[in-house]
C-alpha cells in the first residue's frame, strides 16, 4: 500500500537516521512511503511565533502537494510538522477567505481531502490488528520505556481532533507493549523539554531535561523513546551537560519509536543507526 510522506526538515538533516528507520520499518509493515514532491519546511515553531500567516501558508502548500497526489493519506512522523500541517487543514477548512486567498498563489490548490496521520497513527493501527506482532523476529523483554511525547503530540493552538488521550495519550505505550516491552506509567510524558529553545535559553531547558529524566528514573525506566525529532535531538545530545549540572548519576538511552521496532523486527542496530546515539544505546539492547 502506498502512501504520501512528508519527511520535513528534520529528517532530512539533524535526524536523518529517523527517516532511514521510517522507511525501513514501515515497508515491513506493507507500507510504501511516496515522498510528496518539491516539499517545504512547515515553519516549525518560528512562523508561529513570528507569523500568523505563514504559519498557515507554509505548511498549506505541502497540504496542496499532497492533495495532488492522488493519495489518501499522508504520513508526518515529525510531531512539531505533524502539528503546524494538522493545525493549517483545520484552519483552512473553516477560513474560506483565507483558504481563497492562499490558494490564489499556488499551483496545486488544497484541497482539504487528503488525510494527516501521525506515525503513532500509523503504528498503533498496525498494532491493534495484529500486523506488528506477526513481524516481531524477538521480544524487547526486560525493556522498561517512559514514553515521551513531548508537548506538540498532542497539543494544538485549536480545536484538532486527533486519536489519543491529550493529556495521558497511550499509543506510544500501545505500540511498545506488542514489542514485549513494558512502559511506565510516569507524570513527565507531555512535557515540553525546551525543544529550540536549547539553542537561545539552555540554562531552562536544560532545567526542563533534567526534571523528565529524574522522573523517568525515579519511576524505574532504563530508556526513553519517543516520536519527535527535537525532543530526541535534545533528551540525548544535551544529557551528558544535564546530568554533570544536577548530579544525575544515571543516564538513558533515547530512542525513537522506529528503533525499537526495527529491533524487534530483527534490523540490527546498525541498520537502524542506533550507533549514532549521543548516549550510548547499545550495551542496554
Amino acid at each position: 500500500m502506498q502512501i504520501a510522506y512528508y519527511p520535513g526538515c528534520s529528517l532530512h538533516a539533524s535526524s536523518e537516521l529517523y527517516d532511514v528507520q521510517c522507511r525501513k520499518v514501515l515497508k515491513q509493515l506493507g507500507l510504501e512511503l511516496k515522498e510528496i514532491e518539491d516539499w517545504n519546511c512547515c515553519g516549525a515553531t518560528s512562523a508561529g511565533k513570528t507569523d500568523d500567516f505563514l504559519a498557515i501558508a507554509l505548511p498549506a502548500r505541502n497540504l496542496g502537494i499532497a492533495d495532488a497526489s492522488g493519495l489518501s493519506e499522508m504520513l508526518i512522523p515529525c510531531s512539531s510538522c505533524y502539528n503546524r500541517t494538522l493545525v493549517s487543514q483545520k484552519i483552512l477548512s473553516e477560513d474560506s477567505e483565507l483558504k481563497n486567498r492562499i490558494n490564489s498563489e499556488l499551483s496545486k490548490k488544497v484541497e482539504g481531502k487528503i488525510r494527516i496521520s501521525s506515525i503513532l497513527d500509523i503504528l498503533v493501527s498496525k498494532a491493534n490488528s495484529g500486523e506488528i506482532a506477526e513481524k516481531l523476529i524477538r521480544r524487547l523483554e526486560g525493556l522498561k520505556p517512559a514514553c515521551y511525547y513531548g508537548c506538540l503530540l498532542t497539543r494544538f493552538p485549536c480545536d484538532v481532533k486527533i486519536s489519543d488521550n491529550i493529556e495521558n495519550p497511550q499509543g506510544m505505550e500501545t505500540v511498545c507493549k506488542a514489542l514485549g516491552a513494558e512502559p511506565l506509567d510516569w507524570s513527565y510524558k507531555t512535557d515540553c523539554c525546551g525543544a529550540s529553545a536549547a539553542v537561545n535559553d539552555t540554562d531552562t531547558s536544560l532545567f526542563l531535561m533534567s526534571q523528565i529524566i529524574k522522573d523517568a528514573l525515579a519511576r524505574g525506566a532504563n530508556c526513553l523513546v519517543t516520536t519527535c525529532p527535537m525532543c530526541q535531538m535534545n533528551m540525548d545530545m544535551y544529557q551528558n551537560e544535564v546530568c554533570e549540572r544536577y548530579g544525575i548519576q544515571r543516564k538513558l538511552p533515547v530512542f525513537f519509536i522506529t528503533e525499537l521496532l526495527g529491533i524487534a523486527m530483527g534490523f540490527t542496530p546498525q541498520e537502524m543507526q542506533i550507533d549514532k546515539h549521543f548516549i550510548d544505546a547499545l550495551g542496554l539492547l
